[in-house]
């Protein structure tokens, strides 16, 4: 286990990397740092994880689903029930659907497989602290499958009621826009964009960007123009 001392000219990004192989581990730290983040924290184990993420308060946990003591997923819904839960990016060799639907289950903003490229890796760090889905190509269609399915099923109550605006954003962020492209379709500022998702997520109770997905579909908003 290594703590980073953050000092002064904090970046924007406080990444904590979770994987069991010291190499790897080092590996994906030295890009981050490399690519101006500031790593807090790098642990083997899942558990420990747990006790150092409340302690160092990272914005993103770069997750492995394979740890020797405890199960990603469970490291992931541990993060998520804390009181200042960070955004989790699982790092996995596994594209396997039912390790990718777990995580997600379990609270992971996104899921990127080992294989992936170092600037691919990187740029979803940086969605996925900007409050973006992420997913390798290929396993976000698997996720909006799997929530098109529970769709199917009897749906809750109505809702409050949201305003034109924020439904507005709400069907774009369901097409998988980022924040970015969401501001430049709707001439609005990127702070604007975040303040609307973070009001909709307060509405309706929800934790994510993928379970606003999920509601969108739920609502028929992903089926119109």
């Amino acid at each position: 286990m290594n703590v980073r001392d953050p000092g002064e000219g904090r970046p924007v990004m406080r990444v904590m990397v979770v994987d069991d192989h010291p190499m790897w581990r080092d590996a994906v730290a030295r890009d981050l740092d490399e690519a101006g983040c500031e790593v807090v924290a790098t642990t083997g184990e899942g558990r420990q994880a747990l006790r150092i993420a409340a302690a160092v308060r990272p914005d993103v946990v770069v997750l492995d689903l394979q740890l020797p003591d405890l199960p990603g997923v469970e490291v992931a819904r541990g993060l998520g029930a804390s009181a200042d839960p960070p955004r989790v990016l699982v790092l996995s060799a596994s594209a396997e659907p039912e390790d990718v639907l777990e995580a997600v289950k379990a609270g992971a903003s996104g899921y990127i497989v080992k294989s992936a490229s170092k600037e691919d890796f990187l740029d979803a760090v940086r969605r996925t602290a900007e409050g973006d889905a992420v997913f390798t190509p290929g396993l976000a269609g698997l996720v909006l499958g799997e929530y098109r399915r529970l769709a199917a099923q009897p749906a809750a109550p109505a809702g409050p009621v949201l305003t034109e605006r924020e439904t507005e954003v709400l069907r774009l962020v369901a097409k998988g826009l980022s924040y970015r492209q969401i501001a430049a379709r709707l001439v609005l500022s990127h702070r604007t964009v975040q303040n609307h998702v973070q009001n909709t997520l307060s509405k309706l109770q929800l934790h994510n960007r993928v379970e606003l997905v999920r509601y969108a579909i739920e609502k028929g908003l992903t089926e119109r123009d």
